[in-house]
Formats: C-alpha cells, sequence, structure tokens
C-alpha cells in the first residue's frame, strides 16, 4: 500500500466520521426544536434566575477535578503521572472538544498528557478506553439504582443491552490480556501499522504500553477506585444539572438532574459536532418529556446548561492563552532589552 493511498484512506475516514457526527447531531437538533416554540423557550430564557449558575458552576469545576484523580489512578504505581500534567491534558481534552467534532478532544488529552508527563500514547489510549467504558457503566448502573423513584424513562431497556453488551466486551477484553498478555494486542493494533505517520519503534513498544493502560480492567483495586470517582463525580455532576433546573423554575427532584446527566452522557457516546451540539439540547428534551416538561421549556433549559458547560472552558482558556503570549514576550524583552539593539 503506497503512503498516498494510506493518507487517502485516513483522510477519508476522518470525512467519514465527521460526516456521520454532523447527521448525528442534526437529527437530535430536530428532536430538540420539532416541538419548540421560539417565543416561549425566549420568555423562560428571561426568566431563569441566573444567581443559582454560580453554585453549578462550582460543582461542575469539582466533577472536573474528580475526573482527573479518576483518570490519574487508572495508571499503574511505577508509570503514574503527575496529577498537574493530568489536570493540564484533560483541560486540554475538554476545549478541544468544544472546537473539534467527533471528540476528537479524546486524542488531544492523550496527545497533551505524552507531552507533558511522557505517557506513552499507547498507554494513554487504554486508559481512555477504560474511562468511557466506566462512564457508561456508571450511569447505568445510576439509571437502574434511581429507577424505583423515577417516571417511566422510555430508553431503558436499551441502554440496559447496551451496559450488558459492554460489560461482556470488557470481560473478553480482560481474559484475553490476563491469558495472552500483550500478544493479543498486536494483533489488534495491526491496522495502525497502515498508518502513515506512527513511527515504527512506538508500534514495536505500543502493546506493551497498551496492556500496562489496561490495568484498570486487570486489577480489581484500581477498578474499583476508579469506578468509584466515577460514580462519585457523576453524581456532584448530576446535582450541578439539578440546581440549573431550579434556575430554570422547574420544580423538580435532584433525581431529575441526575436523569438529565445520564441521558446526556450516555447521547455523548456518538459522534458528534463540535462541543455536542444538538445532541446535547436534545437527548436533555427527551429526558424531561418523562416528566411532562414542555419542550419549549426543556429546551431553555438545554441552552442555558450548555453554555454553561462549554462558555467557561472557552473563557478560561482565552485567558490562559493571553497570560502565555504575554510571558513570552516579558521574556523576549528580558532576553533582548532595548539597550543592547542600540548600534
Amino acid at each position: 500500500m503506497t503512503l498516498r493511498r494510506r493518507r487517502h484512506q485516513v483522510l477519508g475516514m476522518r470525512t467519514f466520521l465527521i460526516a456521520i457526527g454532523l447527521v448525528v447531531s442534526g437529527v437530535f437538533m430536530y428532536i430538540a426544536v420539532r416541538g419548540a416554540h421560539l417565543e416561549q423557550t425566549v420568555d423562560a430564557l428571561r426568566t431563569t434566575n441566573y444567581a443559582w449558575l454560580g453554585p453549578s458552576l462550582g460543582l461542575f469545576v469539582v466533577a472536573f477535578f474528580i475526573r482527573c484523580v479518576r483518570w490519574q489512578s487508572l495508571f499503574s504505581r511505577t508509570a503514574r503521572p503527575p496529577l498537574r500534567a493530568v489536570v493540564s491534558s484533560q483541560f486540554v481534552g475538554y476545549c478541544a472538544n468544544a472546537v473539534l467534532p467527533v471528540r476528537a478532544g479524546d486524542a488531544a488529552a492523550i496527545v497533551a498528557l505524552n507531552k507533558k508527563a511522557g505517557t506513552p500514547i499507547a498507554e494513554g489510549t487504554a486508559t481512555l478506553l477504560v474511562q468511557r467504558a466506566e462512564d457508561v457503566l456508571s450511569l447505568v448502573l445510576l439509571l437502574f439504582v434511581m429507577l424505583p423513584w423515577l417516571p417511566h424513562v422510555s430508553w431503558l431497556r436499551a441502554a440496559g443491552i447496551f451496559a450488558l453488551a459492554l460489560a461482556l466486551a470488557l470481560a473478553l477484553i480482560a481474559a484475553l490480556v490476563v491469558h495472552f498478555g500483550d500478544r493479543a494486542i498486536q494483533i489488534l493494533l495491526r491496522p495502525l501499522t497502515w498508518l502513515p505517520f506512527m513511527p515504527r519503534d512506538a508500534l514495536n513498544h505500543a502493546p506493551a504500553h497498551f496492556v500496562r493502560g489496561l490495568v484498570g480492567l486487570v486489577s480489581f483495586r484500581v477498578a474499583v477506585i476508579s469506578f468509584a470517582w466515577t460514580t462519585l463525580s457523576w453524581i456532584v455532576l448530576g446535582v450541578g444539572y439539578w440546581l440549573v433546573l431550579e434556575a430554570s423554575g422547574l420544580d423538580l427532584s435532584p433525581l431529575a438532574g441526575i436523569l438529565v446527566m445520564i441521558g446526556i452522557g450516555l447521547a455523548m457516546i456518538l459522534p458528534s459536532s463540535p462541543a455536542a451540539l444538538g445532541v446535547f439540547e436534545g437527548a436533555t428534551v427527551v429526558v424531561l418529556s418523562a416528566y411532562d416538561v414542555p419542550d419549549s421549556i426543556a429546551l431553555s433549559y438545554a441552552l442555558v446548561l450548555h453554555v454553561l458547560n462549554v462558555l467557561p472552558l472557552l473563557l478560561v482558556a482565552g485567558v490562559m492563552l493571553i497570560l502565555r503570549r504575554a510571558r513570552r514576550r516579558s521574556a523576549v524583552r528580558g532576553a533582548f532589552p532595548d539597550s543592547a539593539l542600540e548600534p
């Protein structure tokens, strides 16, 4: 296979994923707006009590740091990166997801951790896959635990089937890793040799690094600790979502906020446009329909909640970029003072 052909295949796959993401976002956006009335949505936005958003944002920040601790816990003790590097890399990933399609921020976080802490790409990728699996299983577990106190959830059966299939797949992967070690991973990673930008040395070490990153599957202790952090982060985030419900004047229980978080979290598995635009709103409207919340009000809540998830990230990232540029300019001026430049 020629280098040009490989590049065309990679470009074609990327284009295909972006197209699928746009279609998914379009479908969810249609679901979000089909029963909504613009005037009612605008009125709901005007009557929102925005003072509630401060505590909500505080809980979002707490959940973010919990998830950073969760990611760090998924590495073996001998290869665990510093928490500061994990936090920085996680932030890079969140910001990238806000501006790039098909959750490309996940890859950005792995690359950032490689640069900041020297964590091998294959190991970081393995921990990311374990994170996503734990996310789904934790969300479904919360859903079934809360079930006696929830209204009728139409997508409960599909969520249960998906979680069961995922659990069986994880058990199979863990069994293969325990029995065959990195030989099983060598077979799975063989298609990466087709990619022109993958260094051969990295591919040779990738199976061992990937297996080391799966410690969250093969170590009971690591799995329990990381799963506990995962579930705690979702609960904290769900309470933050509930506070936004209070801001929107929706007198619902905290479980409603957690259910909204579950619906959005499961929907975000699908490829979508940057910041999951459309998917976020559509999933929220579907969940709140179980509480007989009108689509116009639900859409207003979804928009406020979405902005609260994305805008602070972009503002912080913008401030950090400005400060970094200012430091670079100061460093240049310090190295080349005006007097040194005079003839």
